[in-house]
C-alpha cells in the first residue's frame, strides 16, 4: 500500500469518464499500444491517449467504449503523439492492462467522486 495521503491531495487527481471514439494501432511506440481518442463531454474535448492494452482489446471493441481517465496531468510526449491523458487500468495476473470503466453509462465528462 502506498503512503496515506490528505482529502485535498485525492481532490487534486482530475479523474473524468469518456467515450472512446477512436482507436488505432501506434507501430511508433516502444511497447505495443493504441492511440485513443477519448470524447470527455462539452467541458473538455476530445483527448488523445496512448494506452498499451492490445493484449485484452482490438481498436474495434474499442471505439464507443467508456473509460476513466487522469486529465490533469501535463500532456507526455510519446514517440510522435503528445499523450493528453492518462487511461487508467489494472494489470492481471500476467500484467497486461485491464481498463478501469463505470459499472453503469454516466455522462462523459463527469468526475470521480
Amino acid at each position: 500500500m502506498s503512503e496515506t495521503i490528505s482529502w485535498d491531495d485525492f481532490e487534486k487527481v482530475d479523474i473524468r469518464t469518456g467515450t472512446i471514439v477512436e482507436a488505432r494501432t501506434f507501430p511508433e511506440a516502444r511497447k505495443p499500444a493504441y492511440v485513443l481518442l477519448i470524447d470527455f463531454g462539452a467541458e473538455i474535448g476530445v483527448k488523445k491517449s496512448s494506452a498499451q492494452i492490445t493484449v485484452h482489446y482490438t481498436p474495434e471493441e474499442l471505439v464507443g467504449r467508456q473509460v476513466m481517465a487522469v486529465v490533469n496531468f501535463p500532456p507526455r510526449q510519446i514517440g510522435p503523439l503528445k499523450s493528453e491523458v492518462l487511461t487508467l487500468g489494472f494489470e492481471d495476473e500476467a500484467g497486461a492492462i485491464v481498463l478501469a470503466g463505470t459499472g453503469q453509462p454516466v455522462p462523459n465528462g463527469k468526475k470521480l467522486m
